[in-house]
């Protein structure tokens, strides 16, 4: 049986809760205006990482907004959002790849103080998120791939912040790069458990 009152959370629970809900409105909010304040962050300062990062909250916005969207639907439905998600972190993943790849052929070096500053407030966004989801992280695989976004997102704001310390130090568009790689990194392991999960749940709802 899950528990709706935001403790001791199972991976039953599919986010049917008054408090889960609010919860989840508040970080489509943050995630769609970071999106546009990392977009623009990125293009200004030339970086790979903020580019990256920021089509990350706008995948999220769009998730998000699926997840809480199928919230009460029946389990078949919420593992196809869970299957979606992970499949879109895939995409995300590749277009960082890409992306990347083309710069360390034409590199262009990032301009670090406004790298960094935009990653410092991606950073505080990021964690404000977790620490609100954190109570939730072990639900079904809709409600986990919601956590485990944030969560990597803020790991990866962190690094975007180190990475603009490195370009400071060296002047070189390394560590940007390297930072965009892990990126993409963390996008492919958080796929690969959310799609497993959801697969999961598509033969258990089979089985019902």
């Amino acid at each position: 049986m899950s528990n709706n009152c935001g403790c001791g959370i199972d991976q039953n629970f599919d986010g049917s809760s008054k408090s889960y809900k609010r919860v989840l409105i508040v970080i489509i909010a943050i995630n769609l205006i970071m999106f546009f304040v990392e977009l623009s962050g990125g293009v200004i300062s030339k970086s790979t990482a903020l580019l990256a990062d920021s089509l990350d909250f706008l995948g999220d916005t769009a998730t998000y907004t699926i997840s809480l969207v199928v919230i009460g639907m029946p389990l078949a439905t919420r593992a196809k959002a869970g299957l979606f998600k992970g499949i879109s972190l895939l995409v995300i993943a590749a277009w960082v790849l890409g992306t990347t790849g083309y710069r360390v052929i034409f590199i262009e070096v990032p301009e670090p103080i406004t790298m960094g500053a935009i990653g410092l407030v991606a950073f505080s966004a990021n964690v404000i998120s977790a620490l609100l989801l954190v109570r939730y992280k072990d639900g079904d695989s809709n409600v986990r791939s919601v956590w485990l976004c944030s969560r990597n997102d803020a790991i990866g704001n962190l690094a975007v912040i180190i990475a603009a310390s490195g370009i400071a130090a060296s002047n070189t568009a390394w560590p940007d790069l390297i930072v965009a790689f892990v990126l993409a990194g963390l996008f492919i392991n958080s796929a690969v458990q959310i799609i497993k999960q959801s697969r999961a749940e598509l033969k258990q709802s089979a089985m019902a």
